[in-house]
């Protein structure tokens, strides 16, 4: 089989859309005219290949309203990293395509190594206080009830 009859792992969808707000940031940090209808014309794109069937002319709108406010939030959270670290708002974004990237790539190594919970293939996910096992990353802050309604301890 080819790469191209291989259907896409959902970790590669979200890489792809990861990079696709990436890139709708940094148009709209750059300002330039010509990059944010590039970038919009990249977010089009990508959701047309991305979908099995056609989406109604409002199913389109809102996925691409939708990736268009993941770049607004990753531009304004950028613009506010780069400003309190001294850095620049390029190298945030290009830290968080990285970061997309990676991801991908720590998918692909889970897939090959065949890991159950594809979490625990990363070493840095393991919890040496309940003896390496991976805890939950927001399972501190949920707050557990039983079925009352309760809190559970």
């Amino acid at each position: 089989m080819t790469d191209e009859h291989r259907t896409p792992r959902p970790e590669d969808d979200a890489a792809r859309l990861g990079l696709v707000v990436v890139g709708e940031a940094a148009a709209l940090h750059s300002g330039d005219e010509a990059a944010l209808d590039a970038s919009e014309q990249n977010i089009r794109d990508t959701i047309d290949e991305m979908v099995d069937e056609p989406l109604t002319p409002r199913q389109e709108q809102v996925v691409e309203r939708l990736a268009s406010a993941g770049g607004t939030l990753t531009a304004g959270l950028s613009g506010a990293l780069a400003a309190q670290t001294g850095r620049s708002v390029d190298d945030i974004l290009e830290g968080a395509a990285r970061s997309v990237v990676w991801q991908q790539r720590l998918a692909d190594q889970r897939d090959a190594a065949g890991a159950e919970d594809p979490r625990d293939a990363d070493p840095r996910n393991a919890d040496p206080r309940n003896g390496g096992q991976r805890e939950d990353a927001g399972g501190q802050q949920r707050e557990r009830r039983d079925e009352n309604g309760r809190d559970e301890d």
